[in-house]
């Protein structure tokens, strides 16, 4: 019998950015700015640098935080557990990439997470896309795909809140995942990223993160 159920799928490689490279620069500023605790501020475009790099270098590290937080919970969240994608009752999700599955499927909660971050993989490792090299643009679609990628990443944390907090509180690491959830919101926020429909199944949550930090 093998021990969990744990997909090794599931748990993506962490994107590395390049050592030496601009983009890196840029993620250690954002991690400096993030240990001065406000999150408003370490949200903001440094002054000077690109909007496209700043959000492409900050998304790259939301994948990671969500692989991480999503891996440390993928034995809870199973094929009987949680048989469909969802976030709460109301909310349901099913999977379409546009390519491979062109209309949506209605599929278990791990299955959706793995097309998802399968996808969000591939978006990240496409150099014509997020490309790594200085001085190579960024193409005209940077925006709307930054967008899906970061609308799809949501839905990872409010299933995970939904359906599976009891278990991260047992982990004992629900200030790991509201720390990075916040600055996941103040991100897209800042930039206006994700509709306010989207952010509809955590909308109390997100008050209440921004009513401490008025």
């Amino acid at each position: 019998l093998v021990s969990g159920s744990r997909s090794s799928k599931t748990f993506k490689p962490k994107k590395n950015i390049p050592e030496g490279s601009h983009q890196y620069e840029l993620l250690k500023h954002a991690e400096a700015t993030l240990g001065s605790g406000n999150l408003r501020q370490a949200v903001m475009l440094p002054e000077g640098e690109d909007l496209n790099e700043w959000i492409a270098v900050n998304t790259v590290d939301f994948f990671n935080q969500i692989n991480m937080l999503y891996g440390t919970i993928t034995e809870f969240c199973t094929e009987s557990s949680c048989p469909v994608m969802s976030a709460g009752p109301r909310y349901e999700y099913h999977w379409a990439d546009g390519t491979n599955i062109k209309k949506p499927i209605k599929c278990s909660a791990p299955k959706y997470i793995d097309y998802l971050m399968t996808w969000v993989q591939d978006q990240l490792d496409d150099e014509t896309l997020f490309p790594s090299k200085i001085g190579v643009p960024f193409p005209k679609n940077f925006m709307s795909v930054a967008k899906t990628i970061l609308k799809r990443l949501f839905r990872v944390y409010a299933h995970i809140y939904h359906q599976h907090f009891d278990s991260v509180m047992r982990l004992q690491e629900e200030a790991h995942l509201n720390t990075s959830f916040k600055h996941f919101i103040f991100f897209v926020q800042e930039f206006n990223l994700i509709d306010r429909r989207e952010l509809a199944p955590l909308q109390e949550l997100i008050e209440k993160l921004g009513s401490k930090d008025r």
